[in-house]
């Protein structure tokens, strides 16, 4: 149903009207099959008008993903990107090609995710043409899987970056989250694959916030905002995949070098809770209070509490007030 959704999608526009029989037709499906998933879209958001006699039409384009677009404005970096219509999710499917020799620079994009996963398993939301949904595939021939740390923090930097350059004042929520004035924009999720000792190969999944409607604001159970909203340009999601990529080349071309301690100064600059009373949630269900003060040269959260500073790998922040 998923595919069929983004392949009716596809063949309306705000021209003019598509009858349901032609539709039907065009995506040998049903007409009742074809209505369940116009249906399903226009609950979601989708901007759909229906007329009994004429068919279906877009009130408004959808701002579709383009890799023959995105291509030119990479072509330095080296990278490839595939548009998929539907997936599962694309951390998973490139993860698959990973193992089976995938190419250095891969990246997947898809215009519908079904199974986004955020940390510890959590569900990514994301609509059609409302959202970036991407993974990058990133080989790191002399760097071992232990020396990874702080990647998924490195490619914070990247994205934030990105929409800095572009009036977006975007910061960071340690370990990787994309915020601003407190409401979510965005989120990583970094898995990697290979020897204890080296080569390696990471997987960087991506989401970010382009044009949310209503009705997916109302489905997302956090404050979430978008990069419209956030002050950006009214821009392609062509284009702004394009400048995130083109920072991500920069800062993980670094990270492969030298590893994280090159994007620590640029991560604190974009702290979201730098000197603010926070309290961290650990993984054996421990909860410390303290005030967030940056972050080491391995990504580890630095802590300052009545019984010193805890650098901490893994935790959930969240804001406290003052005491």
């Amino acid at each position: 149903m998923h595919t069929l959704i983004v392949a009716a999608l596809k063949r309306l526009s705000p021209r003019g009207y598509q009858p349901a029989t032609a539709l039907a037709a065009s995506l040998a499906a049903s007409p009742e099959a074809v209505a369940e998933a116009l249906r399903q879209a226009m609950a979601a958001g989708a901007p759909i008008q229906y007329d009994a006699h004429r068919g279906y039409r877009l009130t408004e384009a959808l701002d579709w993903l383009d890799a023959a677009r995105i291509a030119p404005a990479i072509g330095r970096t080296g990278m490839a990107v595939t548009v998929v219509d539907c997936c599962g999710s694309t951390n998973a499917d490139l993860m698959r090609a990973a193992r089976s020799d995938a190419p250095h620079g891969q990246v997947l994009v898809a215009e519908l995710q079904t199974e986004g996963r955020g940390r510890q398993g959590r569900h990514w939301h994301s609509g059609i043409c409302t959202a970036l949904t991407f993974s990058l595939l990133w080989r790191f021939h002399v760097r071992p899987v232990s020396a990874l740390s702080g990647l998924s923090l490195a490619a914070g930097v990247a994205i934030a970056r990105a929409l800095r350059r572009h009036e977006v004042a975007a910061e960071l929520k340690w370990p990787n989250d994309l915020l601003w004035r407190e409401r979510k924009l965005g989120g990583i999720l970094v898995e990697a694959h290979g020897d204890a000792a080296g080569p390696c190969v990471a997987v960087i999944g991506i989401g970010v916030n382009v044009r949310l409607c209503s009705e997916e604001r109302a489905r997302i159970d956090q404050a979430v905002c978008d990069v419209c909203e956030a002050g950006g340009p009214v821009w392609s999601r062509n284009d702004w995949l394009a400048a995130m990529l083109l920072e991500l080349s920069d800062v993980l071309g670094s990270f492969a070098r030298e590893g994280f301690a090159t994007s620590r100064a640029e991560w604190d600059r974009y702290h979201a809770h730098a000197g603010r009373r926070v309290e961290l949630a650990l993984p054996n269900g421990e909860r410390l209070l303290g005030i967030a003060s940056g972050v080491d040269a391995s990504g580890r959260l630095l802590l300052a509490t009545v019984h010193g500073t805890h650098a901490v790998m893994t935790g959930d922040v969240s804001l406290r007030a003052s005491a």
